[in-house]
């Protein structure tokens, strides 16, 4: 696989780009229960601590990326994955996507986890990519190494990588995907 594009996927008729986390911790649970309640979705299977738990790994992402140089201008990212992702597709009802090309991430905007933030930063096993933060150069390596994740763990049967995450730190680089037709 060679896509580097960074793809978001979400719900067609919710738009692109919304995030919980830009949201106060009250607006925040009560979107969050209502994704639950309502059941359609991949969504509505996290558990009641999910934004606790999603505030916390976002802020050690953050301190990481800050650590090798990122300068974040937001306090929480924006998720993309790195190459396309057929199984984020079954997430939603109607799904969509935006792309961003490898050449339109700023290095000092987007960090990278090898899997989702949440296993990536919380699974206990000796993989060396777990609790890792990556930068734009440094992700190059880690595919080198450990291939991409979409190829090798498609269905998820070899554990909870299934795509490469991208961090967007920036809210000025998704500002034009955000209100679209």
């Amino acid at each position: 696989m060679t896509d580097l594009n960074a793809y978001h996927y979400f719900e067609k008729s919710v738009g692109p780009f919304r995030n919980l986390s830009s949201l106060s911790e009250q607006d925040a649970e009560v979107v969050a229960q209502h994704i639950r309640q309502e059941g359609r979705n991949f969504a509505s299977q996290r558990s009641a601590d999910y934004m606790m738990i999603r505030r916390a790994l976002e802020q050690k992402a953050y301190e990481q990326f800050i650590a090798k140089g990122g300068k974040p201008t937001n306090r929480y990212p924006h998720f993309m994955t790195l190459g396309a992702c057929a199984w984020l597709e079954s997430w939603y009802t109607e799904p969509d996507w935006v792309t961003i090309s490898w050449e339109d991430l700023p290095a000092n905007s987007v960090s990278f986890t090898y899997g989702d933030l949440f296993p990536t930063m919380r699974y206990m096993d000796d993989k060396p990519y777990r609790k890792q933060v990556y930068t734009k150069d440094e992700i190059m390596d880690v595919i080198q190494s450990y291939g991409w994740p979409q190829e090798w763990n498609g269905q998820g049967e070899l554990g909870p990588e299934r795509y490469i995450e991208v961090q967007v730190w920036n809210e000025k680089m998704i500002r034009p995907y955000r209100y679209r037709d």
